[in-house]
């Protein structure tokens, strides 16, 4: 098992309601969570009022070796598909009829990529959504945490025959299995994302893969509590 430090600088921007920057060996993500009094047209004529909870993703031109096109407005397939995934990942562990009305934008910006950005993004995102929370109920405005528990994610693969935790571009790219896997703090799966890069992959590892997937979120999500024990 391999996991690279992680570390997280909270209220990392002042204008958002909640911001992290989290950095997991070398890629950088900045996380913002921005909170409006509105809600999408769908929801407006549900009988029970919520809220909304959205995510947006985008990998800044200097965030790789080779500058990266910003997308203006196109549809950028896997950054669509990242977005989707956060704001699944962060959905399911928020109580929407407790911020009715109201609509959660989460942004993720990569400002420097290797390896487990959607995956950094969204333990990020739980920290930044935590802090925004926080402050909704400090100054009144709701009265309930609407997050129900922690959420987090990591990457596990099989690298030349071995299971490694956490993988950089480099043993990301060398994959024989990639897998990405979300849990939440209670033990729950939210998504498990796996493909066989070169050689397909037994149940027994599929196994040892989702086994150190857990550790290896336990121990972010331990380390997401741990870096609010201590509130600003």
């Amino acid at each position: 098992m391999r996991k690279r430090a992680t570390k997280v600088t909270r209220n990392y921007l002042i204008y958002p309601a909640g911001s992290v920057l989290i950095e997991t060996g070398k890629t950088k993500i900045i996380c913002t969570v921005t909170i409006e009094d509105s809600i999408p047209r769908f929801l407006k004529e549900k009988e029970t009022p919520q809220g909304w909870l959205t995510a947006e993703y985008s990998m800044l031109p200097g965030s790789t070796d080779i500058r990266f096109r910003r997308e203006r407005g196109k549809t950028n397939s896997r950054s669509t598909e990242i977005q989707r995934l956060i704001g699944r990942s962060l959905r399911a562990v928020v109580d929407l009829k407790k911020i009715p009305g109201r609509t959660v934008f989460i942004d993720c910006d990569v400002i420097q990529a290797d390896g487990g950005t959607r995956t950094a993004s969204i333990t990020g995102s739980c920290i930044a959504l935590h802090d925004a929370f926080k402050k909704l109920m400090d100054e009144g405005i709701i009265l309930e945490n609407p997050l129900k528990e922690w959420v987090a994610a990591i990457s596990v693969g099989i690298v030349n025959s071995k299971i490694v935790v956490d993988l950089d571009y480099e043993k990301d790219s060398n994959a024989e299995v990639d897998m990405n896997v979300i849990m939440t703090e209670s033990g729950k799966f939210i998504e498990i994302q796996g493909t066989a890069e070169t050689e397909p992959f037994t149940d027994a590892e599929l196994s040892s893969m989702l086994a150190e997937a857990k550790k290896g979120i336990k121990q972010l999500i331990k380390f997401q509590k741990l870096s609010i024990k201590s509130e600003n």
